[in-house]
């Protein structure tokens, strides 16, 4: 918030929404919630491979490390909704390009690789997305028709809040 320099969030309050249709169940939501986490983690590698300043190349590392600690707690969620667990080699082949916050990573690409060219604006684009994933966890959650549906959404979307914070501190470091 230091550093908030007054734009507003645009876009409708339907965005996205298009990716749930209400009728989801538990296991249903940790597929979903996991396969954008796996591709904001092929974000940040292929970004990764297109910089040549070292830090920017060590942060967008960190940070794909991190969506991979993501998938481990959306696995570890997974278990408590189907003790038979998750084959995660199976989920990962059948995942879309769809990063966290709904955006198709390719066209994200397209339109945010210039804001990926220092640490500290990879650091606020990647608090973006992860407020738009909060954002998006929060809308399906209220979109959602099944009560157990309901509870774990609300629970993804406070670990995008953690998620935020450990951004924030790290962007304090950086400063």
């Amino acid at each position: 918030m230091i550093t908030w320099d007054g734009e507003a969030a645009v876009g409708a309050l339907e965005l996205n929404l298009d990716l749930i249709t209400g009728e989801e169940s538990p296991e249903d939501v940790v597929r979903l919630a996991y396969c954008m986490e796996h591709a904001l983690g092929g974000f940040y590698t292929t970004m990764q491979a297109k910089t040549q300043d070292q830090a920017v190349a060590g942060l967008m590392g960190k940070l794909a490390g991190i969506e991979d600690r993501h998938k481990h707690y959306l696995v570890e969620v997974y278990k408590t909704v189907d003790p038979a667990g998750i084959d995660k080699a199976e989920l990962e082949a059948s995942c879309s390009t769809i990063i966290e916050g709904g955006f198709e990573v390719e066209a994200f690409i397209n339109q945010n690789e210039h804001l990926a060219k220092t640490t500290a604006n990879l650091i606020d684009l990647s608090m973006m997305l992860e407020a738009q994933a909060m954002d998006l966890y929060m809308r399906f959650a209220h979109k959602s028709e099944k009560e157990e549906t309901k509870e774990l959404l609300f629970k993804i979307g406070d670990e995008e809040k953690a998620h935020l914070r450990a951004l924030g501190r790290l962007r304090d470091e950086a400063a």
